[in-house]
């Protein structure tokens, strides 16, 4: 099979129920009205010994994280870096919400990337996802130099009171390769492009790239649409990963670059951003994790 025609049928059909499994909360607050939407972009850092040293670790941020989150009162959430104890906080702070994991494989699976979206706005129609990878199909398989194994995960969606149908995406590409995310690129184009165009589609990530970094490039030129430029233009918000020093990060590498934003929520098809947001909470000079969220506000 050629390739494309490969990550066709892939985009279109697969499902991985061994892999990731919808898991159910409890009950809601309000959604969003019928044909509107809010999506978060959230990585929430690995849980690791030295943030645990500084009082970064996910016990120390837990609540503010699942507290800032809430606030927002979102419909969609793409969640970058979900290890097992966050997804076990998460789902049950979030009751409201359904979730959809998907795996690494290994002796211990570890859920990478996680959506969650609202059980009363939305019917739950496929799900599943692929790796980043030149075989896409194998799980746990990677390619280009990548330094970890990287996939996507996506959900096909109803939205209950209009019956509209969304596709929502969500992906976290490679911090050390640069080929391994101009690929990833490549591959999240080829499996959006087959659907129709009056699809909805949204897309969220930790794409380890700024805006000019060929990966985006590569996405926009597809099709999709940043919804922070849409709103705002395209002046550069600002770094997104900051490294728990939240606002008071340096703004600048060591080479003297501009430090860019990372994090994105993309759109294709009949939606429009009609608001965006750089999420920049903190508590007592305390940070939800070492990555700012993303907000976007958009409308069928």
């Amino acid at each position: 099979m050629k390739r494309r025609a490969f990550i066709r049928n892939l985009a279109v059909a697969t499902t991985l129920p061994l892999l990731g499994a919808p898991m159910r909360a409890g009950a809601a607050e309000t959604a969003s009205p019928p044909g509107k939407l809010r999506v978060l972009s959230c990585n929430v850092r690995v849980d690791l010994a030295p943030d645990t040293r500084t009082g970064n670790g996910w016990a120390h941020r837990r609540e503010l994280c699942g507290d800032v989150i809430a606030s927002r009162k979102a419909d969609l959430i793409g969640f970058q870096e979900v290890h097992p104890a966050h997804l076990s906080y998460l789902s049950e702070r979030l009751k409201e919400f359904e979730v959809f994991a998907l795996y690494n494989p290994g002796k211990t699976p570890l859920p990478s990337n996680a959506i969650f979206f609202r059980r009363d706005k939305f019917k739950l129609v496929s799900s599943g996802g692929f790796w980043l990878s030149e075989t896409p199909h194998v799980a746990g398989s990677k390619s280009w130099g990548t330094a970890n194994c990287r996939f996507a995960n996506w959900v096909e969606l109803t939205e209950r009171n209009t019956g509209k149908p969304l596709r929502f995406w969500n992906t976290h590409l490679d911090h050390v390769s640069q080929a391994a995310r101009e690929n990833a690129a490549r591959l999240l184009v080829e499996a959006g492009s087959p659907f129709p165009e009056n699809l909805a589609q949204i897309l969220t990530g930790d794409m380890n790239a700024a805006s000019n970094n060929i990966a985006i490039q590569k996405l926009k030129e597809s099709g999709w649409k940043d919804t922070y430029e849409a709103v705002h233009g395209p002046k550069d918000p600002g770094f997104t990963a900051h490294g728990f020093l939240g606002v008071n990060a340096p703004a600048k590498r060591p080479d003297g670059s501009e430090k860019s934003r990372i994090d994105w929520i993309f759109t294709r098809g009949p939606l429009k951003a009609t608001g965006a947001e750089v999420i920049r909470d903190a508590k007592e000079g305390r940070y939800p994790s070492d990555h700012f969220f993303m907000l976007a506000d958009l409308t069928f």
